[in-house]
């Protein structure tokens, strides 16, 4: 039986009473993050435009767009979720395949649930499908392997997960979701060439992914049939084609076992993960031992490789000068964290960026790859920062895991902080808590309507 298979027919028999209850929870919870997350972003300049186009490009209005009065067709719906859902990077990560599951599958599950008018049970259900999936692609691409290479496994896994996911709710038959993820791995892309002059169009790969994973689901039910051996086969498979370390076995191990859900990292800061780390190393030693922005003559920061690729090496890593490239800086994080005692989305407008003070102490922190943690990644994404102040002192702080992480995690308070706190930047205190006890209680639903 091929891998494909196997994901197949554990998609296809499951069955929510079957799921354990923390699982339940835990699902729940990962919607949420990513639900609100998405609703955050309705009011960014550049997805305001986006929809603007993207809509009066459409003549069918069926389904909606979070946060927003207009709707769309189903494909624009989940191609602007999805890009919301991403616009704020504080969107859940599972660090053992390093993607950014909830971007991709919540926005392709839940257009779909509204369009074909599917219960919360049956939602969450797809979703949890769509979240194994996507874990279970990540992890067999190999993850430092994958990443090298410069692919963007949010999307090249994710948009696999999403073709699980929608497969599960359109009740497709076990040979029918084999064709959807087959077609979706065929179909599988996204690079990180973005960071390379900083521009704003990562949030396309989950968006992307998210939008064929839903269309393939839908061309399976139709009748296109797509390749069983699509991430094994000799002439063109997915996993040797973007990996020179992959290990086939991690797609099925512990299936229904291991519930990879259950492993997702809650974002604290609105950066990437990568960050993370250094932010709340930092944030420990201003607190503990009085490191400031005016003490500080030089700060070193060890971290994992794939850390340092993505944060400290690039030019817009070292020298930020838009969000972007702000949000993937190391150095502009712990500036930030020193400078201002948070990291949070105020942290990352241009004035901010520009602020002197800002890039006079980034320019002080070097950061530097060091093997103790590249050894532990991805089930550790861990660092060391280390501040030399002028008065002569050193001081230091090692971080095995960011705040958020399943070792280190955020509690339900937090979690629900959180999120209200992103839902009151676009709405009311009222409309809030409306729309918290709404996801709360989506299991319950028996029709979803717009957010």
């Amino acid at each position: 039986m091929t891998e494909l298979r196997v994901l197949a027919k554990f998609v296809h028999d499951l069955k929510w009473d079957a799921v354990p209850d923390d699982v339940k929870e835990t699902t729940k919870k990962v919607l949420i993050d990513s639900v609100g997350v998405g609703i955050g972003a309705c009011q960014n300049e550049q997805n305001v435009n986006i929809i603007r186009e993207f809509t009066s490009l459409c003549s069918d209005h069926a389904v909606s767009i979070w946060g927003q009065k207009e709707k769309t067709s189903l494909f624009q719906a989940i191609f602007l979720n999805a890009l919301e859902g991403h616009t704020l990077e504080m969107d859940d990560v599972h660090t053992r395949s390093k993607t950014h599951i909830g971007t991709v599958v919540t926005p392709a599950v839940w257009s779909v649930a509204e369009y074909e008018k599917k219960t919360g049970q049956e939602l969450l259900l797809a979703e949890l499908c769509g979240y194994e999936v996507t874990a279970r692609i990540g992890m067999a691409l190999g993850v430092s392997a994958h990443r090298n290479l410069g692919w963007h496994a949010t999307s090249t896994a994710g948009v696999i997960g999403a073709a699980a996911a929608c497969a599960k709710l359109l009740g497709l038959t076990e040979d029918q979701i084999v064709y959807a993820m087959g077609m979706a791995a065929q179909e599988a892309g996204g690079t990180w060439a973005f960071l390379g002059d900083g521009a704003s169009c990562k949030i396309l790969n989950p968006a992307t992914a998210a939008c064929t994973g839903a269309k393939c689901a839908y061309l399976a039910k139709a009748g296109m049939t797509g390749p069983e051996h699509a991430l094994t086969t000799e002439d063109g498979g997915m996993l040797a084609a973007m990996s020179n370390d992959y290990d086939v076995s991690k797609v099925s191990a512990d299936l229904g076992t291991v519930w990879e859900v259950k492993f997702m990292d809650n974002k604290p800061y609105p950066c990437c993960r990568s960050t993370h780390c250094t932010i709340d190393g930092s944030l420990y030693l201003r607190e503990h031992e009085g490191v400031r922005a005016d003490n500080v003559d030089h700060i070193d920061v060890f971290t994992y490789l794939v850390g340092n690729k993505q944060c400290g090496m690039s030019e817009g890593s070292i020298h930020p000068t838009k969000a972007v490239e702000a949000k993937f800086s190391t150095p502009f994080t712990v500036a930030s964290a020193l400078l201002y005692g948070r990291v949070t989305l105020e942290e990352f407008t241009q004035e901010k960026i520009d602020n002197p003070e800002v890039q006079e102490l980034l320019n002080s922190v070097k950061v530097i790859t060091e093997d103790s943690f590249t050894d532990q990644y991805p089930n550790h994404w861990g660092c060391r920062v280390t501040a030399y102040l002028k008065d002569g002192r050193i001081c230091e702080v090692t971080i095995p895991d960011a705040s958020g992480s399943t070792d280190n995690p955020l509690t339900t308070e937090q979690l629900t902080e959180k999120i209200k706190g992103i839902l009151l930047r676009v709405m009311d205190e009222k409309q809030a808590d409306q729309t918290m006890e709404y996801l709360h209680n989506i299991e319950s639903v028996e029709e979803l309507q717009p957010m």
